[in-house]
């Protein structure tokens, strides 16, 4: 799965063909117009006025073709006190994205505020909130099922599965969040996700972490009927399970656990304060009132309502309920 994303050279991610989108292989929230985008960065405002109106560090995980980062940007231009301290890093792992990014960024002179780095690390006293939007689940997984032991899903050089004993890090994985397979479950196990959120709350001075994704808690996770894991490839807006085939031309991916991200978390340092679906997050933060006035100017009526009734569809009901958001705290 590494490789089938992020080879250097045939990587699904660091390939040139556009890849999120119509003429891709997928849609993101950001891809449907910019309500999602100055939402979020209302949350941002929100977050900044609480932390005492300082100067603020925003932090993108994997910045896509920079549409998020751009939307977000130019709503947070109507506040010129936190606009003009405000700090925008990027980090982006695929040259093929950072130049996208960069391009989208320039074409609205938004480039001189923003940064791009290969790691966390490299950022320095980020007071503000370190955030991902269809992240990890493009992490690479160990894929496992429990027979008479939990055994781990290999793959070897005839692309065969075979099947080994799980390492230590599988089974205290599941150890530490009280979860028991039955047998012939088999499921995904991100253990990526552990070392990322550490890394964060390790750089994290005071803030928040906002995790965008689509997935859910322990007890959704494992219910029996996804005793076939999660794991599934995006192909012209189309969903397969053949893992083999189109390799480097399709996306990999597998739903988030919200339950780790929360436990580990805590054990680093931060504290959840949300657990909710994207739909009420938006509604919570005004997207009723977004949309009305957005397409208050709207000559044809009828086509406005159409537009809205789609919007909200889409982000309230259909993605709305699939993605969730996780936000967690320090010393905020």
């Amino acid at each position: 799965m590494e490789r089938c994303l992020y080879d250097p050279e045939f990587g699904y991610y660091c390939t040139q063909p556009v890849k999120i989108g119509k003429e891709g292989d997928f849609y993101t929230s950001a891809y449907l117009g910019n309500v999602f985008g100055a939402l979020i960065a209302k949350k941002m405002e929100e977050l900044w006025c609480s932390m005492g109106k300082k100067p603020f560090t925003i932090v993108e995980y994997g910045a896509g073709t920079g549409k998020l980062a751009e939307d977000i940007l130019m709503a947070l231009q109507n506040n010129t006190e936190m606009y003009q301290n405000l700090r925008y890093c990027i980090i982006e792992r695929s040259p093929v994205m950072v130049d996208l990014e960069k391009a989208r960024l320039n074409e609205n002179r938004l480039l001189e505020k923003v940064e791009w780095h290969a790691n966390i690390a490299e950022i320095k006293d980020i007071r503000g909130c370190v955030f991902s939007n269809e992240l990890l689940d493009n992490f690479p997984v160990h894929r496992v099922i429990m027979k008479e032991q939990l055994m781990e899903i290999f793959v070897d050089k005839n692309f065969k599965e075979v099947l080994k004993p799980a390492s230590p890090a599988l089974t205290d994985y599941l150890s530490e969040l009280n979860v028991v397979l039955p047998p012939g479950y088999q499921t995904e196990i991100n253990l990526q996700a552990i070392s990322w959120i550490k890394a964060i709350a390790e750089a994290l001075t005071q803030g928040c972490v906002m995790t965008i994704d689509y997935g859910d808690v322990s007890k959704e996770m494992y219910r029996s009927s996804r005793a076939e894991g999660t794991l599934c490839c995006f192909r012209n807006h189309t969903v397969n399970a053949d893992y083999y085939a189109n390799m480097g031309e399709q996306d990999l991916t597998t739903h988030v656990n919200f339950s780790a991200l929360s436990y580990w978390g805590s054990k680093y340092g931060l504290n959840d304060t949300v657990f909710t679906s994207q739909g009420e997050f938006l509604l919570q933060l005004g997207f009723n009132d977004f949309l009305m006035k957005t397409f208050s100017a709207e000559k044809d009526i009828a086509l406005a309502a159409r537009k809205i009734a789609m919007l909200r569809h889409t982000f309230i009901m259909d993605m709305g309920c699939k993605f969730k958001i996780l936000i967690q705290e320090k010393g905020v």
